[in-house]
């Protein structure tokens, strides 16, 4: 597994600026999540990292090693789509080995990494049946076998959950981080929904039109945010905001609301210098 820095990010679509020169590390073996609403720029960044698109300005680390100009391939990650992205005529098995065919490894091998990867997301009574016999939950974890057999650098995964029923994905969420822990895969993985980025992340990145708003830990997010739009995004209701002015009297500062002036604790037994 690998490290990911991305340095000074910038990606625009036309007169879109969809990333804006953003900046941030992923430690090794870390569950990091890119979490903001939708058109933040979270995917559009998550892509770059993994090669799909190619940024206008900035540079992506593994490691120490530019990875920017290299093609998916060359960056040996894994990504896991929104969409599953399952070979429709292909069995479960057929699609979590497809990789490992690809790359020309022997048959030996293909059946041991598969093994592993479907006995560890106790998947081996669908090994046989194509995505259409499949339900959601269990496309999700062929995806994600998929993805475990490569053995790559870093999983990234664009919110795999979004297409799987509540309960489903109350569970799936549990078993995610477990299975991150497990093999102690770097992760990047986006979505908007502050729960299971609250649940599953070690480091969150709130993003919102293309830029960061703050990066820490779920406590530190939610207990300390950076600024207003944070406090309304993370928290369910979001944080209660009453318009206000900052003032001296006596000697002391206060809060005027509505006309009124409140002194808070700290400043009662104090007076400014």
């Amino acid at each position: 597994m690998s490290s990911v820095r991305v340095e000074k990010l910038y990606k625009r679509f036309g007169h879109v600026e969809a990333v804006k020169g953003i900046s941030f590390e992923v430690k090794e073996g870390e569950f990091t999540v890119l979490l903001g609403p939708s058109g933040c720029g979270k995917t559009t960044t998550l892509r770059c990292i993994a090669g799909l698109e190619q940024p206008d300005s900035g540079h992506i680390y593994f490691d120490d090693e530019d990875v920017t100009p290299l093609s998916p391939a060359a960056r040996n990650i894994a990504f896991v789509f929104q969409l599953y992205a399952l070979y429709p005529h292909l069995t479960a098995y057929d699609n979590i080995a497809f990789p490992l065919r690809a790359e020309g490894l022997p048959k030996q091998e293909i059946s041991q990494r598969v093994g592993e990867a479907v006995r560890l997301l106790q998947i081996e009574d669908i090994l046989h049946l194509k995505p259409r016999k499949l339900t959601s939950g269990q496309k999700q974890r062929v995806a994600l076998a998929r993805a475990i057999v490569r053995r790559p650098r870093v999983f990234l995964l664009d919110e795999p959950l979004s297409n799987i029923d509540a309960k489903l994905r109350e569970v799936t969420r549990a078993e995610l981080k477990k299975l991150q822990k497990s093999l102690k895969a770097t992760t990047i993985y986006v979505t908007h929904d502050q729960v299971e980025a609250m649940t599953m992340a070690d480091k969150i990145v709130v993003m919102n039109f293309g830029d960061i708003q703050q990066i820490g830990s779920p406590h530190e997010v939610y207990h300390y945010p950076a600024n207003l739009f944070v406090a309304r995004f993370i928290g369910s209701p979001g944080m209660n905001f009453i318009p206000g002015s900052v003032e001296e009297r006596n000697g002391r500062l206060g809060v005027v609301v509505d006309g009124a002036y409140f002194t808070p604790p700290w400043q009662r037994s104090r007076k400014l210098p």
